[in-house]
């Protein structure tokens, strides 16, 4: 690793502070891509913003209809959480299947859905489930937020706070994950809101994106056969030595097809 200055702020306020007095500060969550990025020296920082003290990135609690989700609370926590799992059981379950349990308790719901790693769970769930992420400095749509491979619209000494969970009438989420590492190979999220169906894909492309055409034929016929001869392309889709593009995209219409099928 380069050398560092480790800052350990008590407040939100002295987190920002401290980013924008720093030559090159970085935010620190729960480490799981940061701390491997720093030893393979692929990230040089001046300043290393550990958030794991701030109370207000914390918590989970209801308001009205939304659910709302503290940026630092790890995968475990959301996964375990009885809030959770009694109004959006969907985003538990999905949480739930994220790694390892060692990646499960540091790993964090802000820290991942900042990184937009393409096979990441949670941004299936934010897109899908049409939440608003809340910074520090303003509120973004989920349709706005992932803006392409490891890129979102934060900009620089901004930190999400929080993220906003309409509850649906239901949803679910089914992935199909590499064996090793449970990244989503490709996951599916449905969601069926009050006067919308929405479906989210990861781990397919560079982002996280929708399929409109699945979402028009399951508002008028709620049923996997409704989608199962929707083809998602194959152009521009990820590739590597678990699943060809084309692969990827078959994979798109069986996860999608299985959530819808779990729903009912």
């Amino acid at each position: 690793m380069y050398n560092f200055a480790y800052q350990r702020p008590k407040s939100l306020s002295e987190a920002i502070a401290i980013s924008e007095k720093a030559e090159e500060g970085l935010f620190l969550a729960g480490g799981m891509t940061l701390i491997p990025a720093l030893k393979l020296r692929l990230t040089n920082p001046s300043d290393l913003i550990d958030l794991s003290e701030l109370a207000d990135l914390k918590g989970i609690r209801q308001e009205q209809n939304i659910l709302v989700v503290g940026a630092m609370m790890n995968h475990a926590q959301v996964a375990a959480a009885l809030e959770i799992r009694s109004v959006l059981p969907a985003l538990a379950d999905l949480a739930e299947s994220i790694g390892d349990p060692q990646v499960r308790n540091r790993g964090t719901i802000g820290g991942s859905i900042s990184n937009s790693d393409p096979a990441a769970d949670y941004p299936a769930a934010v897109v899908g489930l049409g939440a608003t992420v809340r910074t520090n400095k303003r509120s973004i749509a989920a349709d706005d937020f992932f803006t392409g491979l490891f890129e979102t619209a934060l900009k620089v000494n901004e930190l999400v706070v929080e993220v906003h969970f309409p509850i649906p009438k239901r949803a679910s989420y089914m992935k199909f994950p590499n064996p090793a590492s449970r990244y989503a190979v490709v996951g599916v999220m449905v969601a069926e809101h009050e006067d919308s169906i929405r479906v989210a894909v990861t781990g397919a492309g560079a982002s996280v994106f929708r399929v409109p055409e699945m979402e028009l034929a399951l508002e008028a016929n709620f049923s996997p056969e409704a989608i199962e001869d929707i083809a998602v392309s194959a152009d521009g889709l990820n590739e590597d030595v678990h699943a060809s593009a084309e692969y990827r995209a078959h994979l798109i219409t069986v996860m999608a097809k299985r959530a819808v099928a779990a729903l009912i």
